[in-house]
């Protein structure tokens, strides 16, 4: 299922609003097509050395303040279990490798 569009509420961010749809939902993970093709460590389209990461926890993202989306978003799929796919939109085809389980990304979970 696809959501589009936000909960049209002010202080929601359209990233609160698509996991307040997943946990409504029950949804098993909440894909976030974005610009860059996962989650760094640091900014890549400014830092050349910066490291995308495979799996990382829903803590690691909020202690670090990694840019994923806002924190009330992701603090809620960590509470309900959604994990986030983080992916780039931009390359064409790029969903579908995704949900083939072909594409590069990120995963945010909770561990263990």
């Amino acid at each position: 299922m696809i959501f589009a569009a936000g909960v049209g509420a002010p202080y929601f961010t359209t990233d609160s609003g698509a996991a307040l749809r997943a946990a409504e939902m029950n949804c098993d993970a909440l894909l976030k097509g974005t610009s860059v093709d996962g989650v760094y460590n640091a900014d890549p389209k400014t830092d050349a050395g910066a490291l995308r990461y495979e799996t990382l926890s829903f803590d690691k993202v909020l202690q670090d303040n990694l840019k994923v989306m806002d924190a009330s978003a992701v603090a809620l799929c960590r509470d309900n279990d959604i994990p986030i796919v983080v992916f780039s939109i931009r390359e064409q085809g790029n969903l579908a490798k995704i949900l083939g389980g072909n594409g590069v990304s990120t995963t945010v979970i909770n561990p263990g």
